[in-house]
C-alpha cells in the first residue's frame, strides 16, 4: 500500500500498533547502521533511505537513489536492500546469513518480506545495510546503468514496458490498448 504521507512520523502514526512497534525497531536498525551520506526521506509512497540529488544528480529517472526501504505493504512489511539486489556476492551472502539465522528466507529481487519482527533477523538487515558506503554504491549503480542503457531504450522501441507512458499507454502501435489507458502507475512486484 503506496502512503500519501510527506514525513516519517505521519507515515508511522496511521500503522496499526503492531506494525507501528515493527516498523520503528526495523527503522532503529537501519538508521544505527546507515553509512554516512545517505538520508532519510518519505519517497516511493515509503521510508527510503536515499543518496542525495546533492551527492549524486545524475540518475535515470531524476530522482535520488534509492539504497533501502521500510514499508507496511497490505499482506506483509518489506525492507527494500538495493545494495544486494546490484552485487551478486552481496546477495549470496546476504541469503547464507539470513537462512543461517533460521528465519524464513521470503525474499524478492530487492525485498525481504516479514509478517511479524520475530520473521526478521535484525542481525543480518544491520549488517546489510553497513555494508555499502556510498561511493561503492553510486560506482555499482554507474556500471549496471552503463550496460543497462542501450537495452532499455531498445526496448521502449519494441513498445514493450519500458515503453508505457504514465496512464497505462503503450508505445506499441501509438496507443492505449483497447478499453483505453489503464489508470495510474503500473505495479511491479520486486
Amino acid at each position: 500500500m503506496r502512503s500519501e504521507a510527506k514525513t516519517v512520523s505521519g507515515y508511522l502514526k496511521v500503522l496499526p500498533d503492531e506494525r507501528r512497534d515493527a516498523i520503528r525497531t526495523v527503522r532503529d536498525v537501519i538508521l544505527a547502521n546507515l553509512p554516512e551520506g545517505y538520508v532519510e526521506a518519505m519517497d516511493w509512497g515509503m521510508i527510503s533511505y536515499q543518496v542525495p540529488l546533492a551527492t549524486y544528480p545524475d540518475t535515470y529517472n531524476e530522482k535520488p537513489l534509492m539504497y533501502a526501504a521500510l514499508a507496511s505493504q497490505k499482506g506483509y512489511m518489506v525492507v527494500y536492500l538495493s545494495a544486494i539486489y546490484a552485487d551478486k556476492a552481496a546477495r549470496e551472502r546476504f541469503e547464507r546469513a539470513y537462512k543461517a539465522a533460521g528465519k524464513r528466507y521470503d525474499v524478492g529481487q530487492s525485498c525481504v518480506r516479514f509478517k511479524r519482527l520475530d520473521d526478521l533477523p535484525l542481525d543480518v538487515i544491520a549488517a546489510a545495510i553497513a555494508s555499502t558506503p556510498v561511493d561503492e554504491f553510486i560506482d555499482r549503480y554507474q556500471k549496471g546503468r552503463g550496460s543497462a542503457r542501450p537495452a532499455a531504450k531498445s526496448r521502449a522501441k519494441k513498445g514493450d514496458r519500458a515503453g508505457k507512458v504514465a496512464g497505462g499507454a503503450s508505445a506499441k502501435k501509438g496507443g492505449a490498448k483497447k478499453g483505453g489507458a489503464k489508470k495510474g502507475p503500473v505495479k511491479k512486484r520486486a
